[in-house]
């Protein structure tokens, strides 16, 4: 009989004893689509998969103020997130979810205020029906509304403001929020999109800083936040952030972050207390950079760039959301985001990266790169602070202009072969892709009677409204007094409160504003030549630029291009690029900004006398807004121009577009400039020439 040890003790080796754990970050999924109910749903199914905390994304309209059925908002409702109206939007957005124990992050921007008052009023209306004190519900809110204007007007371009307003209703929500909503983010300085609009980690680092003196310099001036209590707002003052691929310089870079941050509020602000100095953010992993060739390849990019911002115990993120492997290609479906949740939880709970202290403490290799990095944007802190400070830097065009040309050498690192991107210019041989072997169930579609049905809902609700004259009195009176509020300097936010209890409209609320304050068109940066670079893609260019002057001479006449974005999608960084090396090249470019509607691009295009129109869309919105423009150009007489068409476009759809008469479809993997302009110099020659 073997001998029974059962009773002897295990040793130590076999059983090691497992260090206590840090708490992990809130887990999000950016999420958003169709409708309130149905985002609704998905939500609900994301928070039994594990998800921690809400991220909502809302569709254009709702982040530009505009109802569903007004004419910007065409061809762009539910598709990029969730059309949310009026306070009955609000509502069915988080039925069944208690705002009172959620951590919501809400992506809004322009129209904040009204979101978060909506959101608000929400959450007192679930108190009141659950039998509980809706102001105590109210100061247990916790969550983050986006709520960066500056980086609008240099990448999104979801503002609607000028800055001075729009630094206005920033600075009334952080007052209001420290005294009402104390566990509220009031503020999320975003340097995400940033990074995506060109910004270096140095840019990146120095224009969030620079935003961040330029609110809290903003909010202390206002006067509507006592001295004494001014760390509070300091402490509820968060960040948003973007982690690429260079996961070790990203990694330093949020460790910068933290040491400036420190600094600053230290030693410009006074905040004594280092609990409200901690340095808090969210991070979205780099969206940009996920491919459309070989996209299996997103999954490994997406978890080195969240070991950017967990890795280091001493710069860790707070929140983590991120995209899924199949975003440069469409819409992505809830298994797609299960995915990406599934990888933070596996890195959370399955590894031991939660039971050490920070591994990177002594390391001279990242102390010298963080050092590096701070010097760099105090550099460029001080050269925005001469220039008279953020606002005055986006006014003048100055930062817009440094991140095109940062980004315009990024690209020309990238078609040079400098900058390495595996599947596409380099290791591009592939198998067949069973993920994608049906892209038309590869991803997630917009129902196309959506746009119709919130339009039409929306009508339903203001008639249902003003047919009770009380209502009909009280939404008026409300917003009557909101635009009185608006002329005066006092807070805004128990106006926009009353708005959203009188059941006014996202739209109604934001055509007072801008009855009051205007709108804006912010400077678009490309103002010149970024210049050859050597190497192959400088020869490439030189090359078109022969082609181009060939045509101007056989023809007469400069090549005139006019680059136009349609609808309400502001994400403009394709289409400055191109206008950028379509200057390079010799074209004469006609680029007038963002949110144009198909009528005065044609009219654009006819007053000018261009040879090409190129239409730039990432929102969805293509098969809508497209042809309009062709309908237009026809019945103004100019259907001979030809028209080609760039953004994130399924096959099936490009074939569309080119089947109504679109001379050429661009996508993501259309990665060479160059090529590019080399296509358009066909395009203009099988028009006016022939082939």
């Amino acid at each position: 009989m073997p001998e029974d040890r059962s009773a002897e003790p295990v040793s130590d080796a076999a059983e090691p004893s497992r260090p206590e754990r840090d708490r992990p970050w809130v887990m999000r999924t950016y999420a958003g689509h169709s409708s309130a109910a149905a985002s609704n749903a998905l939500y609900r199914r994301n928070l039994e998969k594990g998800q921690t905390g809400l991220s909502v994304a809302f569709d254009l309209p709702t982040q530009t103020g505009y109802d569903p059925d007004h004419v910007l908002a065409r061809g762009e409702v539910g598709k990029v997130g969730v059309p949310i109206s009026h306070i009955g939007d609000m509502r069915a957005l988080f039925d069944q979810i208690p705002l009172g124990q959620m951590n919501t992050s809400m992506t809004i921007n322009a129209t904040a205020m009204w979101l978060l008052a909506m959101y608000q009023v929400a959450a007192e209306d679930q108190a009141t029906a659950a039998g509980e004190d809706p102001a105590e519900v109210v100061r247990a809110l916790g969550g983050t509304t986006q709520n960066d204007i500056i980086k609008e007007y240099l990448s999104r371009g979801t503002y609607v403001f000028a800055p001075a307003p729009s630094l206005r209703l920033i600075t009334d929500m952080v007052s209001y929020t420290v005294s009402d909503i104390p566990k509220w983010n009031p503020i999320n300085i975003c340097s995400y999109h940033l990074q995506e609009a060109g910004a270096t980690p140095v840019q990146e680092i120095a224009y969030a800083m620079s935003t961040a003196i330029a609110v809290l310099d903003a909010v202390r001036d206002a006067g509507q936040v006592p001295a004494e209590r001014f760390g509070e707002v300091v402490a509820r003052i968060s960040f948003f952030v973007n982690a690429g691929v260079r996961f070790v310089e990203e990694m330093c870079k949020m460790r910068a972050f933290v040491e400036l941050w420190d600094e600053l509020t230290r030693e410009r602000y006074g905040v004594s207390d280092p609990t409200q100095r901690r340095f808090r953010y969210g991070v979205q992993v780099n969206s940009l950079g996920l491919t459309e060739a070989q996209p299996e390849n997103n999954v490994q990019r997406i978890v080195l760039e969240m070991l950017a911002v967990t890795l280091s115990k001493g710069a860790r993120a707070r929140a983590v959301q991120l995209p899924a492997w199949n975003e440069a290609l469409g819409l992505p479906r809830p298994w797609d985001q299960q995915w990406s949740l599934r990888m933070q939880q596996v890195l959370a709970y399955e590894s031991d990266l939660l039971e050490y202290d920070d591994l990177f403490e002594g390391s001279a290799v990242v102390e010298a790169k963080v050092a590096e990095l701070v010097a760099g944007a105090k550099a460029e802190i001080a050269r925005v602070a001469e220039l008279g400070g953020a606002v005055a830097a986006v006014e003048s065009g100055y930062m817009k202009s440094a991140l095109v040309s940062s980004h315009a050498l990024r690209r020309q690192r990238i078609e040079a072969g400098e900058d390495v991107i595996v599947g596409v210019n380099r290791f591009e041989t592939t198998e067949p892709n069973p993920l994608t072997a049906d892209l038309d169930t590869a991803i997630q579609t917009v129902d196309a009677g959506v746009e119709a049905a919130a339009a039409a809902a929306v009508r339903e609700w203001r008639e249902r409204r003003d047919a009770d004259p009380a209502k009909r009195d009280r939404a008026a009176a409300a917003l009557a007094h909101l635009r009185e509020v608006a002329e005066t300097d006092e807070n805004l936010m128990e106006a926009s409160l009353e708005c959203a209890r009188a059941e006014v409209t996202t739209g109604e609320w934001a055509q007072a504003l801008r009855d009051v304050f205007g709108e804006f068109r912010a400077p678009t940066g490309v103002t010149g030549s970024v210049g050859l670079t050597g190497g192959a893609a400088g020869v490439e260019l030189s090359a078109v630029r022969e082609r181009v002057a060939g045509l101007r001479d056989e023809l007469g006449e400069t090549l005139r291009l006019l680059v136009g974005k349609p609808g309400l999608d502001g994400h403009s960084n394709g289409a400055e690029q191109i206008a950028v090396r379509a200057r390079d090249a010799g074209f004469e470019v006609i680029y007038q900004g963002i949110r144009l509607t198909p009528e005065q691009i044609v009219a654009a295009a006819v007053s000018e006398d261009v040879h090409l129109v190129g239409i730039s869309i990432l929102s969805g919105s293509h098969m809508e807004l497209v042809p309009e423009v062709l309908d237009g150009l026809r019945e103004a007489g100019a259907g001979d121009i030809p028209v080609i068409v760039g953004g994130i476009i399924p096959e099936s759809d490009a074939l569309k577009l080119k089947a109504l008469g679109v001379a050429e479809v661009f996508t993501p993997k259309d990665f060479g400039l160059n090529d590019i302009m080399g296509r358009f110099v066909d395009v203009i020659r099988d028009s006016r020439v022939g082939s």
